[in-house]
């Protein structure tokens, strides 16, 4: 069978055995109108006064512009998660820089700037910074999902031709809420103890934290009450939740958290789909 599409290599290769437990769990996911999903993280975290971050596949925001509009009424934030949800390392650099610029360009015409990029299953191509570089991306959220970087509690740059970044990158939680619930099957109680261990160890190095936490499974009526959780618990505890881009910002310019908060928490969940007629057409 040929494959041709960086998405459908991946799948191909990688996620084959697997495919087909993870569409029916997503058309479970699904049986729940997505707006609802995101609505519900909106309302919890604007009761919080927390900040949300969401990278969103270009394309997807594109077909559902209420979606988008959604969030930005709740004054939330958008990132680029690329205009296709492909693995970047199977793209040739041209189709990386392709990619990204559609999502940008996307995003400009729904009336939207973004700051930030996740890539696709958290997967960067070695020639990817480069390019984050040439579109003035202010952060990066994904670098920080490889292994050497899972107990990093600080900001961090990467090297780009021989000289550091000019964007920052995110340590990113290697607990992300797939791996949790998709992965190892772990009920509410077990992603608590988990989160509240995670967000523990970060206030005792004063450093920062991201969680991935998907809307298609953490707005769930199920899980949504894990994030007021973790909001009662970081709070209490002296933490700043504020969106990634604001977070970025204030630590550039004062290197230190804002009112003196203990820890910074960057809660963050990809798009990537909303429906799961889009999650399967995506494959095609």
């Amino acid at each position: 069978m040929p494959v041709k599409t960086g998405w459908l290599r991946y799948l191909w290769r990688e996620r084959r055995p697997v495919f087909l437990r993870q569409a029916v769990r997503m058309a479970k996911y699904h049986r729940t109108p997505f707006r609802r999903l995101l609505e519900n993280i909106l309302e919890v975290t604007e009761n919080f006064g927390a900040g949300f971050t969401f990278p969103i596949v270009a394309s997807t925001a594109l077909r559902n512009p209420e979606l988008t509009y959604l969030i930005e009424g709740f004054h939330q934030e958008i990132a680029s998660h690329g205009f296709t949800h492909v693995n970047y390392r199977y793209l040739p650099i041209e189709d990386q820089r392709k990619d990204i610029a559609s999502s940008l360009q996307a995003f400009d015409n729904l009336g939207i700037r973004v700051r930030g990029f996740r890539a696709p299953y958290n997967m960067l191509a070695d020639q990817t910074p480069r390019l984050l570089e040439e579109f003035g991306f202010l952060w990066e959220g994904s670098l920080g999902f490889k292994p050497q970087y899972w107990e990093r509690r600080s900001f961090f740059k990467v090297k780009v031709n021989n000289h550091e970044s000019s964007f920052l990158c995110i340590p990113l939680y290697k607990w992300s809420d797939d791996r949790m619930i998709d992965n190892y099957g772990l009920g509410s109680a077990q992603m608590a103890k988990i989160m509240k261990n995670a967000i523990s160890q970060t206030r005792e190095a004063h450093g920062v934290l991201m969680f991935d936490l998907h809307p298609i499974r953490i707005g769930q009526p199920r899980y949504i009450d894990l994030l007021k959780q973790m909001l009662v618990y970081g709070s209490d505890l002296g933490g700043w939740f504020p969106n990634v881009t604001e977070a970025v910002k204030y630590w550039l310019k004062h290197q230190e958290w804002k009112d003196g908060a203990s820890f910074c928490c960057l809660l963050t969940g990809d798009i990537d789909n909303s429906s799961f007629f889009e999650y399967l057409a995506r494959l095609f």
